[in-house]
């Protein structure tokens, strides 16, 4: 859920001051002379807080510039700890055994899609990556369970495994997909083996694979490339070399990737 601008600014604003207080504070070399090698005393303390406030009282405006390089850093280490983790997991998050492969398998693009059964953003998400995939006969989608949201999400999430398991060509999964991840109420093992029964999997096989060593793998494999990449929440994407985190929707999704196949926003 995101914060309101006004509190997010007021946060900001917050954690700016107490960077540069705890900067300043920290810095006896403020002082001349051999004070340089002594603590601050109490009143010294107080008056370079005083003097801190009063110029960002005078010059309110260097709250937003701060603010903005502090994002702009906290971006660009984002990025970087994205691209290590890719590196070291390219296998996992590609073309991993485990996990769904749709749309076009020798695609130029791939779109990896990190998901819950019962994310209310996955929902309208999916309808994003429908679309993309309708659009461009060229795009590999990768789909990874992510039950990041309970017992019940791992529980529909081991039937999705399961399904995916005795489906070559990924159109029972993507139906079963669709029904489980729009339908009503919460996704559990019970509502989800009653869509798995529903697009006509085969019920003996799926439970006797739901017991299997490959379903805990899977989910292990899913969560140790998430928290190599930081992330911590669905929808969440890889498309083509970037991390994408949250439902951004279809215009960025398209951006992003026009970008990994071309270098633009736009390919035509």
């Amino acid at each position: 859920m995101m914060m309101p601008f006004s509190t997010t600014r007021l946060l900001t604003s917050a954690r700016v001051l107490c960077a540069a207080f705890a900067l300043l504070m920290s810095g006896a070399m403020l002082l001349p002379g051999p004070a340089q090698a002594q603590a601050l005393s109490d009143a010294q303390r107080a008056e370079i807080e005083t003097i801190i406030r009063n110029y960002l009282l005078k010059n309110p405006e260097l709250l937003t510039e701060v603010s903005a390089e502090l994002d702009r850093r906290q971006a660009a280490a984002e990025s970087e700890k994205h691209k290590a983790a890719l590196a070291q997991h390219t296998e996992a998050v590609f073309n991993s055994k485990y996990h769904v492969v749709l749309g076009n398998p020798k695609g130029s693009v791939t779109f990896v899609e990190f998901f819950d059964y019962n994310c209310g953003y996955c929902k309208r998400a999916m309808d994003d990556m429908l679309t993309l995939m309708k659009e461009d006969p060229n795009l590999r989608v990768v789909l990874k369970e992510f039950p990041v949201l309970g017992p019940q999400s791992v529980e529909a999430a081991q039937v999705a495994l399961a399904v995916r398991m005795q489906d070559s060509d990924g159109k029972k999964y993507l139906a079963f997909h669709q029904k489980l991840l729009t339908g009503r109420g919460t996704a559990d093992k019970a509502r989800a083996l009653a869509v798995a029964k529903e697009v006509g999997l085969d019920m003996a096989r799926l439970e006797k694979d739901m017991a299997g060593p490959d379903i805990r793998k899977a989910l292990e494999e899913t969560f140790t490339v998430a928290q190599a990449m930081g992330l911590n929440g669905t929808p969440s994407y890889v498309i083509g070399k970037e991390v994408v985190i949250g439902a951004v929707g279809l215009k960025e999704l398209r951006e992003k990737v026009s970008l990994a196949k071309c270098g633009k926003v736009s390919c035509s």
